[in-house]
């Protein structure tokens, strides 16, 4: 496949394509009218704000201003390119695209990302082939039945296995003439530090496919299977890999965390095998790093604003630690987190292993909050003497002062309080000097989600911050012709023969309107088409917030707005006239100067206006 798509097939998948269909697998939306809502996937918010119109197919969020059709936003929230967009939504919705017109240089012009995807497919099938058909998998296999992994899940998750020795995976990408740059740029080769060349970066490990979304395969985790250091080893950061955003097992556990409203995060890939072999397939693992504000977001699109996460950690030092990270993490993104505390020397493949999944959910059924877990992990840490109740305190500080919510944060100083037998106030005033500590930290603007999609993918500008392109004395009633341009196509010839765009004074609401106009004798056009017409993000979001609304024009109504938009330009023609006669009577010859200049461009507007009535 190559990065060019014939036009005509890019029509036939946005006239196919359901935006509402493919939104829906990443964003939980309820029918308002005639439209959905949803939590905004771009931003983090408890008030849904986040709009998809089926009948014009595109989206639009009121938060942060994101907006498009149903390429923008697979675009936007995966971070691919526009072809990698149209190749997935023409493979969902089976429209075959050709490619046997294109030219040398178009296949010359594979993009990095498919050719990645490429390579980690090959390698994912090289090790998977050396796992099933190959003699030096059978220890592998071995390991595998003695950890319970079961042939189903074997199967369902792509597992393989990378054979001992230096050189098999390169020897097998070198023998099919591919691009060993290529390769390395995929993290699947190292470069020899002292020689020239490279060698195998998996040797000897159960190999772990990490999926995204769409099936593609983005990076790999090996495993060990002995006690050899280090256990577990994952590709590093690549152009399609990026494990502060990427969830083992995500990509089969989205369905039943919408269904179920709930999802489990574990931090093996073995717990994770073992959760879904035993049912409990809303359950996800994280990829060596701590939960991110990309991982809340996304788990939210999917379990919804009134869904809630398990943390399974383990009950050590290192799982109370993983817990205090994520407090801030879900706190920012409304998400209700609890934690499951597992016996002692037990993580969740154990323990299910040897107890049974009944066992399991009962302990779910006494999973705690954050907050309380960690109070009751500090008090068993320390005790209830003086020295104890220092500790506990300062354990407890910064996971206190990172809840936004002051509410919420008093009422658990409150419970801190009662549960170690101090005065609340000693409490209150321990946090306000980390507030005071912190305070520099809090007051630098906060740039959520900045590492998103593909490399940089930024949220949107907040409504408040983009309605500062709007500052004009029309702006309201030019926006309001812009809207009814989108949604009432038909008034585009009245707009076109009175040269109203002629009397706007918002450019950037003007350049929509002109590109409107020049096509305003194409009856097939729809919106989710015209945002195309655009290049800039900006302007795409402006044509989305303008289309989204329900209002139900015709033609006696657009009249009367473009009447009184000429009215009132009209009255300020003579208000202006009254101006220039004060500025001579006052001698104020720089305002003169700058009004005459109006008088002038108005002159020219009227001139337009009489040439077009003549016409």
């Amino acid at each position: 496949m190559t990065i060019y798509i014939p036009e005509d097939k890019v029509s036939e998948i946005k006239n196919t394509a359901d935006i509402v269909e493919v939104i829906s697998e990443v964003v939980v939306l309820k029918k308002t009218g005639k439209n959905y809502v949803g939590l905004c996937p771009f931003h983090s918010e408890k008030t849904p704000s986040f709009t998809v119109s089926p009948e014009k197919q595109i989206f639009y969020c009121f938060g942060c201003a994101a907006g498009g059709n149903v390429f923008s936003f697979l675009m936007k929230h995966d971070g691919m390119s526009f072809p990698d967009a149209a190749k997935i939504l023409a493979g969902r919705y089976g429209i075959n695209i050709p490619t046997t017109t294109m030219s040398p240089e178009q296949k010359r012009r594979m993009s990095q990302r498919e050719s990645l995807f490429a390579a980690n497919r090959q390698a994912m099938e090289f090790f998977r082939k050396k796992l099933l058909d190959d003699i030096s998998g059978r220890r592998a296999i071995k390991y595998l039945k003695k950890r319970g992994i079961n042939k189903e899940i074997l199967d369902k998750f792509y597992l393989g296995y990378a054979p001992e020795g230096w050189e098999n995976l390169l020897r097998f990408f070198t023998k099919k003439n591919i691009s060993l740059d290529l390769v390395e740029k995929a993290g699947l080769i190292v470069p020899r530090k002292e020689k020239s060349g490279f060698y195998d970066r998996f040797r000897d490990r159960i190999i772990f496919p990490i999926f995204d979304l769409n099936m593609q395969v983005t990076g790999f985790g090996g495993r060990v299977m002995d006690d050899s250091l280090p256990k577990y080893l994952n590709s590093p950061e690549t152009p399609v890999y990026h494990k502060g955003r990427s969830l083992y097992g995500l990509h089969l556990a989205k369905m039943k965390c919408r269904e179920n409203e709930r999802v489990f995060i574990v931090e093996g890939y073995f717990d994770l095998l073992a959760l879904h072999q035993q049912g409990l397939q809303d359950s996800v693992a994280t990829l060596g790093t701590s939960l991110t504000a990309e991982h809340a977001q996304l788990l939210k699109g999917f379990i919804g604003k009134d869904g809630r996460v398990i943390l399974v950690f383990d009950s050590d030092d290192a799982g109370i630690k993983a817990s205090q990270k994520s407090i801030e993490v879900f706190d920012k993104a409304y998400i209700n987190a609890q934690i499951l505390i597992l016996p002692d020397g037990y993580d969740p493949d154990s323990y299910i292993s040897e107890f049974g999944v009944e066992a399991f959910l009962d302990l779910v059924s006494k999973a705690k909050d954050i907050i309380p877990f960690l109070m009751d992990s500090a008090v068993k840490k320390h005790g209830l003497s003086i020295e104890g109740k220092i500790r506990i305190i300062s354990d407890m500080e910064d996971a206190l002062w990172s809840i936004s919510d002051n509410i919420r944060r008093s009422l658990y100083i409150k419970e801190l309080a009662e549960c170690i037998h101090i005065d609340e106030s000693a409490v209150l005033e321990k946090i306000r000097k980390i507030s005071v500590r912190n305070r520099d930290r809090a007051k630098r603007p906060i740039r959520a989600n900045t590492d998103l999609g593909r490399g940089h993918r930024k949220t949107g500008v907040p409504d408040k911050a983009q309605e500062k392109v709007f500052q004009g004395k029309w702006d309201k009633l030019e926006r309001q012709i812009i809207s009814m341009m989108l949604q009432f196509p038909q008034i585009l010839s009245e707009i076109y023969d009175r040269n109203i765009l002629d009397l706007f004074e918002n450019n950037a609401l003007k350049s929509i309107g002109q590109t409107l106009l020049t096509h305003k004798d194409d009856s097939k056009l729809q919106v989710s088409d015209i945002i195309d017409l655009f290049k800039l993000k900006e302007q795409k979001n402006m044509v989305a917030s303008l289309a989204i609304g329900e209002n139900v024009w015709d033609h006696e109504a657009c009249i009367g707005i473009i009447n009184r938009f000429e009215s009132i330009r009209k009255k300020n023609e003579n208000k202006l006239l009254e101006q220039i006669k004060a500025a001579e009577k006052d001698n104020d010859l720089d305002l003169l100067a700058k009004l005459l200049n109006q008088k002038q461009k108005m002159a020219l507007l009227n001139e337009k206006k009489k040439m077009a009535l003549l016409k």
